[in-house]
């Protein structure tokens, strides 16, 4: 094992053929991990490209390069993880289940994420089913989204899980003390939503160990009502993903309706510092990403389009939670609640 650029630390295994701008941007993103936040990180993939991509960066042998010469395409799924033993995401994976990096970043297929995570690190403890955690930046704190995307069909059983994962992740890395949870359906009224949210509410309410707030809607995922919002991985996907799109759209006609006229102009120059802050707080690339909640391993999946600063910001979360021991406070609180009902 090569040493790492950041003596006594453990690195972070970064799935750097992973992504739309893998490689260059991935690796752009890592040196700046390593520059101005100090995090200490392994690139994982086929040597060459990442060595020609250090060289663009001015970073020959700066960071260290643990070879994986096969790699999963954005387009390809769950089955690509087995079909490719020894790609990057694997490889990276199986650093840190041997324990020589603290966490796993890629910006690759999540289908090939979720699939290669649960097959390399396995599932803690307990848990039926890992899970995509997203933090919405609503105020005074984040909302917790999960699942966005890791599992389109569900079990009510399994819903409530994703809540004691939600929680656990809310209470360690977000510092929330007894985070609310809160479940998407299309009505605040126990009684509204399918057959599995019905149950989920049912097995919601009589869970001791959880604050249950009851039913949230669409409307509520930024307005910061509950801690924690379970929902299976189809509508939490759709749901984030319509979100973000809004977000981008509104940020496109609130810059075509400032250029529009003198006054619009002067208007946006006195409230630069404000739009600013405002941007940041909503654009993803600040924020580094979804966690993968429930395995036996820290596992961050940065946004596929990442460039450099969200690749960055990926590993500075994958560092943070790390350290915080996430895993751990989630192997505490589901050994702690009430075993989980069997599933047949």
């Amino acid at each position: 094992m090569p040493d790492t650029n950041a003596p006594g630390t453990t690195p972070i295994a970064l799935d750097a053929m992973g992504g739309d701008h893998a490689p260059h941007e991935i690796v752009a993103g890592a040196v700046r991990a390593v520059r101005e936040h100090g995090i200490s990180v392994i690139l994982v993939g086929a040597p060459r490209p990442l060595q020609d991509a250090l060289a663009r960066q001015h970073a020959t042998g700066e960071i260290p390069i643990v070879r994986a010469e096969e790699s999963l395409a954005m387009n390809e799924g769950a089955l690509a993880s087995l079909r490719r033993p020894r790609s990057s995401i694997a490889v990276a994976c199986h650093l840190v289940r041997r324990g020589d990096a603290c966490a796993v970043v890629s910006a690759g297929s999540t289908a090939g994420i979720v699939a290669t995570g649960k097959l390399r690190l396995r599932a803690q403890h307990g848990v039926l089913r890992p899970a995509i955690a997203v933090a919405l930046p609503t105020l005074p704190t984040p909302t917790v989204l999960l699942d966005a995307g890791a599992n389109a069909e569900v079990k009510p059983e399994m819903l409530v899980q994703f809540a004691h994962l939600g929680v656990a992740y809310a209470e360690t890395a977000l510092e929330i003390p007894a985070p609310r949870v809160g479940l998407l359906t299309i009505g605040s009224e126990p009684e509204k939503g399918n057959k599995l949210v019905k149950r989920a509410h049912e097995l919601l309410t009589a869970a001791p160990d959880l604050d249950f707030a009851g039913n949230v809607e669409g409307h509520d995922l930024l307005t910061g009502v509950v801690d924690v919002i379970v929902t299976d991985g189809f509508t939490g996907n759709v749901a984030l993903k319509t979100m973000e799109g809004s977000v981008r759209y509104a940020f496109t006609e609130l810059r075509e309706a400032i250029r529009e006229s003198p006054a619009a102009r002067l208007g946006g120059m006195l409230q630069r510092r404000r739009l600013k802050d405002l941007h940041r707080r909503l654009d993803p690339e600040v924020h580094g990403g979804a966690v993968l909640l429930g395995l036996a391993g820290t596992v961050v999946i940065a946004h596929g389009a990442s460039q450099a600063q969200g690749v960055a910001a990926a590993c500075v979360l994958a560092t943070r939670l790390a350290r915080q021991g996430v895993v751990a406070r989630i192997g505490e609180r589901l050994a702690a609640s009430h075993r989980p009902h069997r599933l047949w």
